[in-house]
């Protein structure tokens, strides 16, 4: 099992975790959020986190996701920042959610090379890429910037339009948006006899579908992984899987993966890190990823 974490990217800095909090700078903004697995004490000072903090999140009263953000300082609704490394130059909008994301997850910064890489190296002219659970479309550009067909899913039409403003920022186009349940969408194109050379899965503990449709991760993952191990093109690919849930560890996740795709070749699991300031390492999901090349 392998522990990765994004290196050298100046426009991002997870500063200190502790007390069930982050505290990160997105280029100049600074902002303070929950993080259920920060259990152990800070390293600064509560009174330095808040001296700190363009922005703090609050939890509603209830609520585990949903809350506000408390402005310390004058900031801009949205921001964008680069990222510019191993022949990717991107560009992302950020803006402050009511669920506390930001519109990127900095851990995933560990993909979007690999990505660009597995994209440039197929032998095929025009690799075609399916990214499902999508959300605002990093790793859909680093695929579109290697010369990639991108087809982007995701059930929130919202996000579908942030992600068209990241690809715009980005100076890239053409990429393919769906607006649709993920599980739905996969199911169709298997039946369509469809294939991909490169599959990009991040699918979340739960969701919503645009038209209800309930996503429960242990109750729909097997299918999923079942249906998409036959999109997957049998000669030249590659796979990358994120999960995110506290009760799935890299084994199951790895048991899971040689139970429907009996090819996999540089095989790559483990855990997803960040580092704060402090050498205190933050866990931030599984991942599992394999390539033809």
């Amino acid at each position: 099992m392998e522990l990765l974490t994004p290196e050298n990217w100046p426009s991002y800095e997870l500063i200190d975790t502790g007390g069930f909090e982050k505290l990160e700078r997105f280029g100049a903004i600074i902002l303070s959020r929950p993080e259920p697995q920060a259990i152990w004490p800070k390293s600064l000072t509560d009174e330095e986190w808040q001296q700190r903090a363009n922005a703090i999140f609050k939890r509603d009263k209830g609520s585990q996701e949903k809350g506000e953000w408390v402005l310390r300082s004058k900031m801009d609704g949205k921001w964008f920042i680069p990222y510019q490394q191993q022949g990717l130059d991107l560009t992302f909008k950020l803006s402050l959610s009511s669920f506390k994301h930001v519109g990127i997850f900095p851990e995933q910064a560990v993909n979007w090379p690999y990505i660009h890489q597995k994209v440039s190296a197929l032998p095929v002219e025009k690799p075609r890429i399916l990214n499902v659970f999508a959300y605002t479309g990093a790793a859909s550009l680093a695929a579109r910037q290697a010369g990639a067909e991108v087809t982007h899913v995701d059930a929130v039409r919202q996000v579908i339009t942030w992600s068209r403003e990241n690809m715009e920022a980005s100076g890239l186009d053409n990429i393919r948006w769906v607006v649709e349940d993920a599980l739905k969408f996969v199911r169709r194109e298997a039946r369509r006899g469809n294939t991909y050379h490169g599959l990009i899965l991040d699918p979340p503990a739960y969701g919503r579908g645009p038209e209800g449709e309930k996503w429960l991760l242990e109750e729909n993952l097997n299918e999923l992984l079942q249906v998409c191990s036959e999109l997957l093109d049998k000669q030249n690919f590659f796979l990358i899987i994120n999960l995110y849930s506290l009760g799935f560890s890299a084994l199951i996740l790895e048991n899971l993966m040689r139970a429907h795709f009996v090819n996999r070749p540089n095989t790559e699991f483990g855990e997803l890190y960040l580092a704060d300031g402090f050498a205190k390492r933050l866990p931030l999901g599984v991942f599992y990823r394999f390539s033809s090349i």
